[in-house]
C-alpha cells in the first residue's frame, strides 16, 4: 500500500473524479437561458481529506473535481447556455485559493498533482471559449487571492466589486515563499498584457490591488459598486452570449454515470482498461475499438448522447489517467494498447469530421482534444505497443502520436496478420495538443513536404515497414525479437530517475513555440515542482509550513 501524500493509504482513501450535480458540496450551477451561473460557496467541513477545515472559499482537489464536472455539464446538457458567470456566495469572499493547511500537510506529490489537475480546469475554461462558444465572466464580489484570482484569470473577462476593501492579489511569493501554482505569472503578462514592473509590485505584494487601480493596471475588466455589481455583471454576460454560436433550442445530452470497476489490478470500463502492475511499476492501458458504429446519420449519433463510442471512449480514458495519476503514484510508465477493426474507428471519424459544426460533435471533439492533453501533461512515461490485433486507427493512432516511443510488430503474412496502422483526416486537426500543433506537426516539426506526403496516405492501413520509413512509428521488431525488445525497453525505463524523466519528457513533447499552456505546465510547474522541494517552503522553518501559525520563516539566503 503506498501513501496517498496525506498519511492516509490508497485502499482507505481511493480517490475519484466523477461526480454530478446532486453530490456538490461547494458549487452551485444555475441555468438561465443563455446565461448560467457557477457560484462557489465552499462548506468549510467538505474537505476531500480530513485535517483541514476549506475557511475564507479556499478550495482543495475535491472543489475542483466539482468543477471540472460543471464545466462539462455546461457543455452538453446545456447548449443553450451562451456564458457563464464564475461568482461566490460567501460574504465579501471571492476566493481565497487552494487552502494552504491541505498544502502545508500533504507530501510533494500531492501538491504537484494537485495543481496539475486544477491547471487541466482552468485551462479547459480557456479551451471553453476558444472552441465551445462559451464565454466566462468573473464576478469577484468579494476578497480574491492566490488560486482564487488565478481562477478569474482564466476567464475571458474579470469584473471586480469596488467596496474600498476587496481585492485582487497573488501573495504566494511573499506569504508562503511558492510561486502561483495555476498559471497567474504567466496570465498576468502574457494574457493580460500586463507591464512587467506593474507585474513584479503585484506579486510581491500580499494586499494586492483594489478597486480604481486594479483596473488601470489591467487586473480586471471592471468594476462597480456594490449596490450595482450584480446588475452590472448580468448585463454584460448576456452581451458575451450574444456574440455565441451555441443553439439556444437543442435538446442536451446527458452525461450518464460511469461505469467504472476498480481494485489493486486497476480500472476497467466498457472500452478501457488500466491493468497496474505493481511490482514492474507499469501501467497496460487498452483502449478498445467499436465492435460496429451507427455514424452516418446525425439523429443516430444525438440519440447515442453519450453512448456514442467517441464520447463514451473519451470519458472512459480520462477517468483511467486520473485515476492512475492519483492512486498510483509510483506507477511511471504507461504501456498504450489498442483492439478492435479499424473500419468503425474510421466511419467515427468520418462523422466527427463531416458534423463537426454540429455543437454535440464539436463538443466530443473538444473532449477528446482535453483527454489526449491530459496525457500529454501526466508525468508518465507512454510507450505505445502496435501489436497483431491492434487497432490504431485515425483517432486512436493519436496514442500512438502521444507516446514517447511506439514499437510496432514486423509480422509477415504469412505468420499471422501484420499490425497497420491507419490515417484519418482527425490526425491533420481537431485534436490539437497544448501549443496548438497537432501531433503529427510536432512530431515533424511542420516539415511542410513531410506532412503533405502522409496527407497523400490518409486511409491506407500502413504495414510496420512503410510505417517505420514514413517515420510514424520509433521501432518495428519482428516476431522473433518483439518479446525481448519490449521487455528490454521497459525495463530501462523503469530504471531511471522519475525526476528526470519528468523534466526530459516535457522538454521534449512540446516542440516548436510556447504558449500561455505550454508555460504553464512546462516552465511554471518546472519551477514549482522545485520550490515544492525546498526548505524554505516545506522545511520546518518554511513560509509553506509555518503559515498561520504567528512565526515568521527562516530563509537560506543564498540564491542557487
Amino acid at each position: 500500500m503506498h501513501d496517498n501524500g496525506l498519511g492516509i493509504t490508497a485502499d482507505e482513501t481511493m480517490i475519484t473524479y466523477d461526480t454530478d450535480p446532486s453530490r456538490y458540496r461547494h458549487w452551485t450551477l444555475s441555468v438561465t437561458s443563455p446565461v448560467a451561473t457557477l457560484t462557489l460557496t465552499v462548506d468549510e467541513d467538505g474537505g476531500i481529506r480530513p485535517g483541514y477545515k476549506l475557511k475564507l472559499n479556499s478550495y482543495d482537489l475535491g472543489v475542483d473535481i466539482e468543477l471540472n464536472d460543471a464545466l462539462n455539464r455546461i457543455r452538453f446538457e446545456h447548449p443553450e447556455v451562451r456564458s457563464v458567470i464564475v461568482t461566490s456566495g460567501a460574504e465579501r469572499m471571492f476566493c481565497a485559493g487552494a487552502n494552504i493547511y491541505m498544502l502545508g500537510q500533504s507530501d510533494h506529490g500531492w501538491k504537484v498533482n494537485f495543481c496539475k489537475f486544477t491547471n487541466e480546469t482552468r485551462n479547459a475554461i480557456e479551451d471553453a471559449s476558444a472552441h465551445s462558444g462559451l464565454k466566462f465572466l468573473a464576478a469577484c464580489n468579494g476578497t480574491t487571492a492566490g488560486g482564487g484570482y488565478e481562477l478569474a484569470l482564466a476567464c475571458d473577462e474579470i469584473f471586480l466589486v469596488d467596496d474600498r476593501s476587496s481585492a485582487v492579489s497573488l501573495p504566494e511569493v511573499p506569504l508562503l515563499g511558492v510561486l502561483p501554482g495555476t498559471g497567474g505569472l504567466t496570465r498576468v503578462v502574457d494574457k493580460r498584457k500586463i507591464r512587467r514592473d506593474l507585474a513584479d509590485y503585484f506579486c510581491t505584494s500580499a494586499e494586492g490591488v483594489r478597486g480604481r487601480r486594479a483596473k488601470e493596471w489591467g487586473f480586471v475588466d471592471d468594476v462597480a459598486a456594490p449596490n450595482g455589481f450584480a446588475e452590472k455583471v448580468q448585463a454584460r454576460a448576456e452581451t458575451l452570449a450574444a456574440g455565441s454560436d451555441r443553439p439556444i433550442d437543442a435538446k442536451g445530452i446527458p452525461l450518464t454515470p460511469l461505469k467504472r470497476t476498480a481494485d489493486e489490478t486497476g480500472y476497467r470500463y466498457d472500452h478501457v482498461e488500466a491493468k497496474v502492475d505493481a511490482t514492474e511499476r507499469t501501467a497496460t492501458i487498452t483502449v478498445r475499438a467499436p465492435e460496429s458504429e451507427v455514424s452516418g446519420d446525425l439523429d443516430a449519433i444525438h440519440a447515442l448522447g453519450a453512448n456514442w463510442w467517441p464520447l463514451a471512449m473519451a470519458r472512459q480514458l480520462d477517468d483511467a489517467i486520473l485515476m492512475l495519476r492519483t492512486n498510483n503514484p509510483e506507477v511511471g510508465t504507461f504501456l498504450v494498447r489498442t483492439e478492435g477493426e479499424p473500419g468503425p474507428v474510421l466511419e467515427c471519424d468520418v462523422a466527427l469530421e463531416r458534423f463537426a459544426d454540429d455543437w454535440f460533435v464539436r463538443e466530443v471533439i473538444g473532449f477528446l482534444r482535453r483527454t489526449l492533453s491530459r496525457l500529454d501533461v501526466s508525468s508518465r512515461s507512454l510507450f505505445a505497443l502496435i501489436e497483431e490485433g491492434a487497432c490504431f486507427a485515425g483517432t486512436l493512432f493519436e496514442l500512438a502520436l502521444a507516446a514517447d516511443r511506439s514499437y510496432m510488430l514486423d509480422l509477415p503474412e504469412e505468420d499471422g496478420t501484420p499490425p497497420a496502422v491507419v490515417l484519418s483526416r482527425m490526425n491533420f486537426g481537431g485534436y490539437e495538443m497544448a501549443h496548438g500543433k497537432t501531433r503529427l506537426a510536432a512530431r515533424f516539426n511542420d516539415d511542410a513536404e513531410r506532412m503533405a506526403a502522409l496527407d497523400n496516405r490518409i486511409g491506407e492501413s500502413l504495414v510496420a515497414e512503410e510505417a517505420l520509413d514514413l517515420g510514424l512509428v520509433t521501432f518495428a521488431p519482428d516476431e522473433l525479437d518483439w518479446d525481448d525488445e519490449v521487455r528490454i525497453a521497459v525495463e530501462e525505463r523503469v530504471s531511471l530517475s522519475p525526476d528526470a524523466l519528468t523534466g526530459m519528457e516535457a522538454n521534449l513533447r512540446f516542440a516548436g513555440e510556447e504558449t500561455v499552456t505550454t508555460k504553464v505546465f512546462g516552465r511554471l510547474t518546472a519551477w514549482q515542482n522545485w520550490i515544492f522541494n525546498r526548505p524554505n517552503a516545506v522545511g520546518e522553518k518554511g513560509a509553506l509550513k509555518l503559515f498561520g501559525t504567528g512565526s515568521r520563516a527562516e530563509f537560506d539566503w543564498k540564491r542557487v
